[in-house]
């Protein structure tokens, strides 16, 4: 399916939000996906990642996560400044401060003609986090998080009560989680804890662990797994298709 790209920036609580639209340029009405980036924000391969998604017949949007640290239109590099600046970025805004993230993008979303009525999200590494965190906002049917980090930590600051993990009861739709087993990010012991909490719920979820690193979903570098990264693409696609036809 043949895509459009365009942005537009959004008003927030925290301030003007620039968010990346990718869509298919077909006219019609098509679900709505929150897509949520590493913490280099809309690099590369986060703009084909979104691009691939929206080929399929979605609406992506992908927000600038730190917008409230950085000029609009900041994009990290893939190296020690990079990494450091957005690991910084991270520590550095408040958890709840997405949710009115999220809020002001589904309510931008809905006022569009483009829009069927269905929400999902999806994210890769802190976007994976993020996606997570997205599924808090009952508007939000399918969640798909990539070795998504630091559910099991609080390096994101977060009130009492507020951490994510600590949230789940505001959970209502389903959640696909994929991790890689040789991800340095997320140990064993914390895939563990985490699916354990899961299992204490009544969460409809999907738990998937492959052989793979972190980032593996990232086309670029020596941790990408082209072949790894068409699977998951495809099971996204049917767990989004399935819930959002109920």
């Amino acid at each position: 399916m043949l895509i459009k790209s365009h942005h537009i920036d959004i008003d927030t609580p925290t301030g003007k939000m620039r968010t990346y639209v990718h869509q298919p340029a077909q006219i019609g009405k098509f679900p709505t996906i929150l897509f949520y980036s590493e913490i280099f924000q809309q690099t590369g391969p986060i703009l084909r990642a979104a691009q691939i998604v929206a080929s399929h017949g979605y609406n992506v949007l992908v927000p600038e996560v730190f917008h409230e640290l950085n000029p609009i239109g900041t994009v990290l590099g893939y190296d020690d400044a990079g990494r450091d600046k957005g690991n910084a970025d991270k520590a550095n805004k408040d958890v709840e401060s997405y949710d009115s993230d999220n809020d002001a993008l589904i309510n931008w979303a809905k006022e569009q003609d483009w829009h069927n009525g269905n929400f999902g999200a999806m994210g890769f590494c802190i976007g994976g986090h993020l996606a997570f965190r997205a599924a808090l906002n009952k508007n939000i049917k399918a969640t798909a998080c990539f070795y998504a980090t630091d559910l099991h930590t609080t390096i994101i600051p977060n009130k009492p009560g507020q951490h994510s993990m600590e949230r789940l009861k505001d959970i209502t739709g389903e959640l696909l989680m994929i991790w890689g087993k040789q991800d340095t990010h997320v140990s064993t012991e914390a895939l563990s804890e985490i699916r354990q909490k899961l299992l204490s719920t009544d969460i409809k979820f999907e738990w998937h662990e492959f052989n793979a690193q972190h980032a593996f979903m990232r086309d670029e570098g020596d941790r990408y797994d082209a072949e790894l990264a068409s699977i998951c693409y495809e099971m996204s696609f049917r767990f989004f298709t399935r819930n959002f036809s109920t």
